[in-house]
């Protein structure tokens, strides 16, 4: 019995070490520097991020930053592909991997809001083939771990992913703190389990900013690795300070 508690907790560190780091490559690759430009890595840290994110989440970034660009382009209006606004926000929560796929594999979604990110060779040969990343993902955990741990691990990170990225659609479109005259919320207990994204109101009121948190107690795990690579040269961030765009404005803290 000892034991089996033992590989249980062990695979749930595991799976949130995996999560993490999975969170750390979309909020800073994928969200930060891709789709809004607000810093440029280090073209190691690039390749280190597409690696890590293929293997834990199979995700094309272009699609991603896709997705995304076009939620800002019509935040909480028709176009939106997951507002809970139009939706519902347990709905968002529930079926937000399928709101996902439905604009990630619309070529006209992504010709116009990620043409600045075509398909390159590497992409074709192995970052867009999204099952074979997982597969080698999880035969990894289970070469590292064994198959007991390894399969737990992979299940957790699964679930925990997924339901973290979905949670910064559904739940922080939804409720949290509202400093900034927009739909989004802050929370931070999904910005601690996200590396950053609970910041929600935060972002849409700066979407350029590299900083998810402008206030000193609000915590940005994201920004605490951005800070270390701009340190290490390994990052370069275009704004140093919080820029608002034209029409947010503080309605409160």
């Amino acid at each position: 019995m000892v034991n089996v508690v033992r590989l249980v907790l062990i695979s749930i560190v595991v799976g949130f070490t995996v999560t993490t780091i999975a969170n750390l490559g979309t909020t800073i690759y994928m969200h930060r520097a891709l789709a809004h430009k607000a810093l440029t890595l280090h073209p190691i840290v690039t390749f280190a991020s597409r690696v890590t994110l293929w293997l834990s989440t199979g995700i094309r970034p272009r699609q991603w930053v896709a997705v995304h660009r076009k939620h800002h382009a019509f935040t909480d209006q028709e176009g939106d592909p997951h507002s809970p606004v139009l939706l519902g926000w347990k709905k968002v929560q529930v079926r937000n991997v399928a709101l996902y796929r439905k604009v990630a594999n619309d070529p006209s979604t992504v010709e116009r809001y990620a043409k600045d990110l075509p398909q390159t060779k590497l992409d074709k040969l192995f970052f867009d083939r999204a099952l074979l990343g997982l597969g080698l993902g999880i035969a990894l955990l289970v070469f590292v771990f064994g198959p007991t741990i390894g399969l737990i691990a992979a299940f957790v990170h699964l679930n925990t992913y997924l339901a973290g990225s979905a949670a910064v659609n559904a739940i922080a479109h939804h409720f949290g703190r509202h400093p900034y005259a927009n739909g989004a919320g802050n929370l931070q207990w999904l910005a601690l389990l996200t590396a950053g994204e609970g910041l929600h109101n935060n972002h849409h009121a700066a979407p350029t900013s590299a900083r998810l948190s402008h206030r000193w107690y609000e915590l940005d795990p994201g920004w605490w690795l951005i800070k270390v690579l701009s340190t290490t040269r390994l990052a370069k961030v275009r704004l140093a300070t919080v820029r608002l765009k034209n029409s947010a404005h503080r309605v409160g803290v």
